[in-house]
């Protein structure tokens, strides 16, 4: 099959290169306030770019052509941005105008724009500075569609910038993840990137509802796996914590 056939699996090395991408950008944006009483979190500024075109910033050089973003909160501001992004890429917009749908409701409303084949997914509240390798490619060179539904990008905690939380998952040799323990450390933190399949959300619930809850029905099929990223994580939830990104990013260009 060809690059972009439904069976996920590239001709360039092996990888696959999904063609298109979903950037979730509808949230309240509640624990960025007060920035977010007048300004949607993705078009916050991190220095000098705003957190939505970082995520493309990273998009495109991985290939994608096609973009879909989720609007709810101050919509009308984030469809006016993403729209002025240049050719060839192609923006279209999911509209949550009329209720909020979570993560994994806005994906389901959106999937009729995204296809049928694998498609990037990722947080417009999560960032990084990239390693040798990015990480969207490293992704993509790991991602194995006869074993995966879904691939989850994830950071060390040691490391990681902007993250006070006890880490998501732990993985075992061939990269399955498992949820972490009660009052337990776990090792990785979903760093808010990821390839899905759309089959995983052939038995998603109608309405709004979080992706965890189909993360935890592809645990339960073995079909949740995990790639450990290169480079340092940027996750800019808190107003605190776009100091501490700002502060990475000066230092990594030292």
């Amino acid at each position: 099959m060809n690059a972009t056939g439904n069976d996920g699996i590239g001709s360039e090395g092996g990888a696959h290169r999904p063609r298109c991408a979903m950037v979730l950008a509808a949230g309240l944006g509640n624990r960025m306030r007060p920035l977010t009483a007048t300004v949607p979190k993705p078009l916050i500024p991190v220095a000098g770019r705003t957190l939505i075109d970082r995520a493309y910033d990273k998009l495109v050089p991985a290939g994608v052509e096609t973009i879909v973003v989720n609007v709810h909160y101050l919509a009308d501001m984030v469809d006016a941005h993403v729209r002025t992004w240049p050719a060839p890429t192609k923006v279209l917009v999911s509209d949550e105008r009329d209720g909020l749908l979570e993560t994994g409701g806005g994906i389901v409303r959106a999937l009729p724009l995204i296809g049928e084949d694998p498609f990037y997914l990722l947080n417009s509240d999560s960032t990084w500075i990239e390693g040798v390798t990015p990480n969207l490619e490293h992704l993509a060179r790991t991602w194995d569609p006869r074993r995966m539904d879904a691939l989850l990008l994830l950071s060390e905690l040691v490391g990681a910038v902007g993250y006070d939380g006890k880490g998501d998952f732990t993985m075992d040799p061939e990269g399955r993840l498992e949820r972490r323990g009660e009052r337990v450390v776990a090792p990785f933190a979903y760093a808010g990137a990821a390839i899905l399949h759309p089959r995983l959300f052939e038995e998603a619930p109608a309405g709004a509802f979080s992706l965890n809850l189909l993360f935890d029905v592809a645990i339960g099929r073995g079909t949740l796996y995990g790639a450990k990223m290169d480079g340092v994580w940027l996750h800019v939830g808190t107003p605190q914590a776009i100091e501490a990104a700002e502060q990475a990013i000066r230092d990594s260009a030292a």
